[in-house]
């Protein structure tokens, strides 16, 4: 019972001192228009405060949404950003086309989705195939028009190319300016080098000089740019050079390239292994 008395009588003690304060407060609300302006300003402080904590709580339950309008507002991006590089393709096409003039070769582009250059038989993946308009032995360019590799199968889809970073790669080259021409391959050292092999002793090849294709093997276009001189050495019998070219390609980074076709590779194939040309060699 005297629990329940003295209950009683602190919670009269905190009531009567609630409504006291209130009614201090609200004669001191009333008393000048000064008091009464801090107080509104000091409520709106306090009421503003809680709608922001409760927009806070809002937004973060919200955040979700953002995030899912956020990555449709990026993917809308890409796919302009595609469209635009796509664009940019065709563009770069038609100026290499041009380059090219009315000519044997047909031209298109394609994108890398495979690549390797710490190999010794290294290949590069493209996404176009025979459906395409992809076939084999088609030349393979780096985006600035450098030598990159020859395709050596392809499916309706996907294509396959091996690398100038290939140990089997071969191809023609010669200085610039210059008629005396060797043979390029790589030997699986530097992926940065290939190597312009038996280059006549009198062409002296200079460091800084350019590379070019020469047009003989059939899969690279003349004067497509293979890279610079790096060093030259002539070899035991001091008949011929051994070249060191640095790559113009940036085989590592291939991303957007372009395939070139010889459409007389065929009708010249077919003429050298004809019956009369198999003839007369046996003749020989």
């Amino acid at each position: 019972m005297r629990k329940l008395l003295e209950f009683i009588r602190s919670t009269y003690v905190v009531v009567l001192f609630v409504v006291l304060e209130a009614i201090a407060i609200s004669y001191y609300a009333h008393s000048t228009y000064y008091t009464q302006a801090r107080l509104l300003a000091r409520s709106n402080q306090v009421v503003g405060g809680v709608h922001g904590l409760f927009a806070g709580i809002r937004h973060y339950f919200s955040l979700g949404r953002e995030n899912r309008n956020l990555l449709a507002y990026v993917a809308e991006l890409k796919e302009r950003l595609a469209m635009s590089e796509e664009i940019g393709d065709v563009v770069r096409l038609d100026s290499y086309m041009q380059e090219l003039g009315a000519s044997k070769y047909r031209v298109m582009t394609a994108s890398v989705i495979s690549n390797t250059v710490n190999r010794a038989q290294n290949l590069i993946v493209l996404n176009r195939g025979r459906r395409d308009g992809v076939v084999e032995e088609m030349a393979l360019l780096a985006s600035d028009g450098s030598m990159a590799g020859y395709v050596v199968d392809c499916s309706e889809r996907y294509s396959v190319v091996m690398s100038v970073l290939n140990t089997s790669f071969r191809a023609s080259g010669k200085l610039v300016g210059d008629d005396y021409f060797g043979s390029i391959y790589w030997d699986g050292v530097d992926p940065h080098t290939v190597v312009l092999d038996e280059l006549s002793k009198y062409a002296e090849p200079q460091p800084g000089q350019e590379v070019v294709t020469t047009g003989f093997s059939q899969y690279f276009p003349a004067d497509v740019l293979i890279g610079w001189v790096e060093s030259a050495e002539l070899n035991e019998t001091r008949t011929a050079y051994k070249v060191h070219v640095r790559l113009a390609a940036e085989m590592s980074r291939l991303t957007d390239v372009i395939l070139v076709e010889n459409r007389d590779m065929s009708e010249v194939r077919g003429l050298q292994n004809s019956e009369k040309v198999e003839q007369h060699t046996r003749l020989n």
